[in-house]
């Protein structure tokens, strides 16, 4: 059994420093300082290292073509590793006996999906997820435990929501595939119920709202405003029935 160190908990001020800079987080709370290893340096790669070491965390990046790096902005302060990323001496060298997590965003789908089961089968590594291009792909290997992200039903799902004019777009299912987080177009006599009234009438539950960019976790009281964002959890048999009632006139009343 592989030894993994654990994570440094460090305090997020003036004193926190990771490589002699100062994490970007908030003042005064605690929060773990870990190693992570990602493998593809193209702009999803390299994007995510970046955002990775701006909260002050360790991160190895592995390419196969070393002319990739070049996407790294010249403050990346990590490991830059040349190698295919299900190779173990390249993910020794990458430091993954130590990673708390995972990432294989390459542009192959067999390549992530035989990284991630390397990382997580071999090395015990429980945080990977692997961006696949297949969606139906991303399906089966969602329901062996292997997170993913489908980045061309991702990318579907965000057109047809500005295509549309009503409607529900899934955002992310669960491991089965029978819970559904969805964004759900509103009818405009909703907007000023309380979202208790759009729970009641649908069966779906509210889990937050986006209210001018911003994300608001809803309690009790609140009530939908004009361009409201509605996201909701449903069983995913009941989205086109939840979708059907929140799209039309309101009927209900409390």
């Amino acid at each position: 059994m592989l030894c993994r160190t654990p994570p440094r908990v460090a305090t997020a001020g003036p004193r926190a420093q990771v490589g002699g800079r100062a994490p970007a987080h908030h003042v005064g709370i605690a929060f773990p300082l870990v190693h992570f290893v990602i493998m593809g340096c193209g702009r999803v790669g390299a994007t995510l290292a970046m955002s990775l070491q701006s909260r002050g965390h360790s991160v190895a990046v592995i390419d196969q073509n070393a002319d990739a790096f070049r996407r790294l902005d010249a403050s990346f302060e990590g490991k830059k590793v040349t190698g295919l990323g299900f190779d173990r001496d390249t993910l020794t060298q990458a430091g993954i006996e130590d990673a708390f997590a995972f990432a294989a965003v390459a542009d192959g789908d067999n390549s992530n999906i035989v990284a991630a089961r390397v990382v997580r089968e071999t090395y015990g590594v429980q945080n990977v997820v692997a961006r696949i291009y297949d969606p139906h792909r991303a399906e089966i290997y969602q329901r062996l435990g292997i997170p993913t992200v489908a980045t061309v039903r991702w990318t579907t799902d965000r057109v047809l929501r500005r295509l549309l004019p009503t409607g529900a777009t899934d955002e992310f299912r669960d491991a089965s595939g029978q819970i559904s987080l969805a964004e759900v177009d509103v009818h405009p006599d909703w907007v000023g119920h309380p979202l208790r009234h759009l729970e009641h009438a649908s069966g779906a539950r509210v889990a937050f709202l986006t209210r001018y960019g911003n994300g608001i976790l809803p309690d009790d009281q609140t009530v939908l405003q004009e361009n409201d964002v509605v996201h909701v959890l449903v069983r995913a048999a009941d989205l086109p029935e939840a979708e059907r009632i929140l799209t039309h006139v309101p009927e209900v009343t409390e």
